[in-house]
């Protein structure tokens, strides 16, 4: 991503005042879950055209389209994708993210497959990077090839994501990735990831952005705004919706006499 992009981007994050969990700016949603993992902005594709980009950007839109697979298929028969959750992440010294997922865990919305020389994977991740991130700042780490796994990691229990905080520091067998603001990194949600945990000064940001099939529906209770569905392109909203007309439009997690999110 251009260097315009992402100073776009953090612009635009810059913008809304700084929200703690729980609380609304418009229709993004200040969230963590709850293992001292930093600040997410959820829904953050509500916060306006810079964001928007995001949903089909080029730079990872056709490789996300070939991992999730399923195209002559009744995987889309709703469209091409469906993006589940979109969150920018603030994370700042002594917060990281245990390790999670695995090709062990046995989820099914986290399934990897390769069948007859095709993708199909249940969910692709990318994590943009909108500051650098090198040695110190938190960084991914992954466990290569653990979405194939079939038993659990044996250093797994130390580093997994629990209440009170873990990180991916010193697993065995893991890595930790590094990047420049702009990179994108794509990876199966099936993957065994988390973070490590950030000791420098200032804050990692980064946006997180997970694909599946279109007939795929929200992990969390958000809904995306009627506001963000009329002013996106086709292509966008078949993304963000692609559950219509089989389902009424709702504008949010919503008071139903106010339409003022909760």
């Amino acid at each position: 991503m251009s260097g315009a992009e992402v100073e776009a981007l953090n612009a635009g994050l810059d913008a809304i005042p700084r929200l703690e969990p729980g609380e609304w700016y418009g229709h993004v949603h200040g969230h963590t879950y709850g293992t001292n993992d930093g600040l997410n902005y959820q829904q953050i594709y509500e916060a306006g055209a810079a964001f928007e980009k995001l949903i089909d950007h080029p730079s990872w839109i056709d490789r996300i389209r070939c991992f999730v697979g399923g195209e002559g298929t009744f995987d889309y028969n709703h469209g091409e994708l469906f993006i589940d959750e979109i969150f920018a992440g603030f994370r700042g010294p002594g917060e990281a993210i245990g390790l999670h997922s695995g090709g062990d865990s046995g989820c099914k919305r986290n399934q990897y497959l390769v069948r007859d020389g095709r993708f199909m994977v249940g969910q692709v991740n990318v994590l943009l990077a909108l500051t650098d991130i090198g040695p110190g700042d938190g960084g991914t780490v992954l466990i290569p090839s653990s979405h194939k796994q079939n038993f659990t990691h044996p250093d797994f229990e130390a580093h997994r994501m629990k209440e009170g905080g873990a990180s991916g520091d010193d697993c065995e067998g893991s890595m930790e990735v590094f990047a420049k603001a702009g990179d994108a990194l794509i990876f199966a949600d099936a993957l065994c990831h988390g973070s490590a945990r950030r000791v420098n000064a200032g804050e990692r940001r980064a946006i997180v952005m997970r694909y599946g099939p279109s007939w795929g529906f929200f992990r969390h209770g958000y809904r995306p705004s009627a506001a963000l569905l009329e002013r996106l392109t086709p292509e966008r909203r078949a993304i963000v919706w692609p559950h219509e007309p089989y389902a009424r439009v709702p504008n949010q997690i919503a008071d139903a006499e106010t339409d003022t999110p909760r």
